[in-house]
C-alpha cells in the first residue's frame, strides 16, 4: 500500500514537471515570436576572396549572407562547393543565389553547386537564382549537356541590362544570351525578366521583412551591385508606462509593438505612441560585383552597415586596374561624363566614406597579394591595400576579407534622442570569427610534408609550398 502511494506521488510529480516544461516551452516560443524581428541573425561569411581563379591560398569569389530563414549566396566562382563543404555553412540552407556578372570567377561553380545541393537536398521550395541576362542559358545548357537531373526545382530571374552596360565589342563578337522560354529544363520553373526603374534600380525582392535592390556597375561586361535592406523592427515596449496605467502585459503586447491600437477587456485603449519607443532601423548590407565605377550605388546605399567592395590592385597599379575594369582601395578617378563634364569616380574607400559606411570590407584581391602572415613581406600581403583604404576611412572601419572569415552584423540601436551621445562605430561592434570547420582546419595546418626527390627527403612547410607556387606574372583578365 505504501509503495503504491509512493508510486502515485512520483507519477504526479512527473506529470507536474512535464506540464511545467510544456508551459515553459510555450512561453519561450511566444516570447521568441514577440521579439523575432529584434533577434534575427545577419552574418557574412566569405568562402572565396580571390580574383581571376582559385589558388592555394584563396578561393574564387563567393560570399554567404546567413539569416534566420536560410542563407543567400552572392557569386559562385569555381570551387565554391568545396569551400562550402569546408565551412560551417550548410549547402541545403542556401535558398537564394545572386550572381553579379557572368565572368567565370563569379559563376563557373554554379552547375556543380546545384548538384551538391541536390545530393543533400531536403528542400520543398524552388531555389531562386538572380543574375544578368544570359545566366538562364548558362545554367540550362550546363545541366542539359551533362544530362543532369536535380532533386529540386529552380527558378532563374534575369536582370535586363541597360544600353550603357553592353560591351563595346558587341558588334564584332555577337553572342546569343537569351534562350527559348518554352523549352525549360525538367527541374526549371519559369522566371521573370526584371527591368530597371526610372532611377536605374532593379528591385529583385521586396516583402515586409527585407528587400534586395541592384544597381549597375562599370566593368568590361554587365555587372551589378546588390543592396540588402532589412525592414525596421518595432520599438521597445516600455513596461513602466503600462504599470503607471495599472495595466499588466498580455498577448496583446505584440499588436501594440506592431503599431496597432488595442482595446482591453475593460474598455481602455492602449496607443502605441504612448508606450512604444521609436522603431529600430533595419540593417543594410551592400555586396558589390566587379567595378571601376561604383557611383550608381549612391542611389540606394547611404548609411549602410557593411560595404563589401572589390580592391583588386593597390593604388600604384590603378592604370592596370582601370584597364581591366577593377578598383583600387582609395584612388579617386577624374573622368568625363556623357555630357563632357568632369566628375569624380571614387573607388572602395572613397565610396565607403561618401556613403557613411560603418564597416568597409575589401575583397576580390589579385593573387599577387597573400593573406596577412608573418612569413611574408608586408608589400606582398593585403595589408598594403588595407592601409591605403584606412587613409580615407580611418583605422577602425576597414577590414580585409579572408576565406572563411565570418562577420556578425549587430542590430542597429534605436535612434538617438536629442542631447544623447552618439557612439562612433568601429570594428569592435562587429563580431568576427572563422567559419572553417575544425577538421579541415587541422588538415590545412599540417606544417611539414616530406617530398622525395632523387632519393633524398626534403621538408617544406605548407606555406613555403604556397609561396613556391605563386606566379609572379600579370594576372589574366577576370
Amino acid at each position: 500500500m505504501i509503495k503504491l502511494r509512493r508510486w502515485n506521488a512520483l507519477k504526479e510529480i512527473s506529470l507536474l514537471k512535464l506540464r511545467f516544461q510544456s508551459n515553459r516551452r510555450t512561453f519561450c516560443s511566444k516570447r521568441r515570436q514577440l521579439f523575432a524581428m529584434s533577434s534575427s541573425t545577419m552574418e557574412l561569411t566569405f568562402l572565396g576572396t580571390g580574383s581571376a581563379y582559385p589558388s592555394p591560398s584563396r578561393g574564387a569569389s563567393c560570399v554567404i549572407l546567413k539569416m534566420d530563414d536560410g542563407s543567400w549566396m552572392f557569386d559562385c566562382g569555381e570551387g565554391s562547393q568545396i569551400q562550402l563543404q569546408k565551412s560551417k555553412v550548410r549547402a541545403g540552407k542556401v535558398n537564394k543565389i545572386f550572381i553579379s556578372h557572368l565572368h567565370g570567377d563569379h559563376m563557373f561553380g554554379l552547375p556543380g553547386l546545384l548538384c551538391t545541393i541536390s545530393g543533400n537536398n531536403q528542400r520543398s521550395e524552388p531555389l531562386e537564382i538572380f543574375g544578368p541576362v544570359g545566366l538562364r542559358r548558362f545554367i540550362r545548357t550546363s545541366l542539359e549537356l551533362s544530362r543532369t537531373m536535380l532533386g529540386f526545382s529552380y527558378i532563374v530571374h534575369e536582370m535586363k541590362v541597360l544600353p550603357c552596360q553592353i560591351p563595346p565589342d558587341v558588334q564584332k563578337w555577337k553572342i546569343e544570351d537569351s534562350c527559348n522560354e518554352q523549352r525549360l529544363h525538367p527541374n526549371e520553373r519559369k522566371g521573370c525578366l526584371i527591368e530597371a526603374d526610372s532611377d536605374n534600380v532593379w528591385t529583385l525582392l521586396s516583402n515586409d521583412k527585407i528587400s534586395v535592390k541592384a544597381v549597375h556597375l562599370k566593368h568590361r561586361i554587365p555587372s551589378f551591385g546588390f543592396c540588402i535592406q532589412e525592414a525596421a523592427s518595432p520599438g521597445k515596449l516600455d513596461l513602466s508606462k503600462l504599470s503607471l496605467q495599472g495595466v499588466k502585459p498580455g498577448p496583446w503586447c505584440k499588436e501594440v509593438k506592431e503599431g496597432r491600437i488595442v482595446t482591453l477587456p475593460d474598455g481602455r485603449t492602449i496607443d502605441p505612441a504612448d508606450v512604444v519607443g521609436p522603431p529600430k532601423p533595419g540593417r543594410k548590407v551592400i555586396i558589390m560585383g566587379d567595378t571601376c565605377n561604383s557611383s550608381e550605388i549612391y542611389t540606394v546605399g547611404m548609411d549602410a552597415d557593411v560595404l563589401v567592395h572589390e580592391a583588386t590592385l593597390q593604388n600604384s597599379l590603378k592604370d592596370m586596374a582601370l584597364e581591366k575594369g577593377h578598383s583600387t582601395p582609395a584612388f579617386r578617378l577624374l573622368a568625363h561624363s556623357t555630357f563632357s563634364t568632369l566628375i569624380l569616380l571614387g573607388m572602395a574607400a572613397e565610396v565607403g566614406k561618401d556613403l557613411r559606411i560603418r564597416l568597409l570590407v575589401l575583397t576580390h584581391f589579385s593573387q599577387r597579394y597573400m593573406p596577412v602572415s608573418d612569413e611574408y613581406e608586408e608589400e606582398e600581403t593585403v595589408s598594403i591595400l588595407v592601409k591605403e583604404a584606412q587613409e580615407i576611412m580611418g583605422p577602425n572601419r576597414v577590414l580585409a576579407a579572408e576565406d572563411f572569415l565570418s562577420i556578425t552584423i549587430p542590430l542597429r540601436p534605436a535612434p538617438q534622442t536629442e542631447g544623447s551621445e552618439v557612439n562612433e562605430h568601429n570594428l569592435a561592434v562587429f563580431k568576427q570569427s572563422s567559419a572553417l570547420k575544425e577538421d579541415h582546419a587541422e588538415n590545412s595546418q599540417v606544417k611539414k610534408k616530406v617530398l622525395k626527390h632523387n632519393g633524398e627527403e626534403n621538408e617544406l612547410t605548407s606555406t613555403e609550398e604556397v609561396k613556391a607556387k605563386r606566379l609572379k606574372v600579370e594576372e589574366p583578365p577576370s
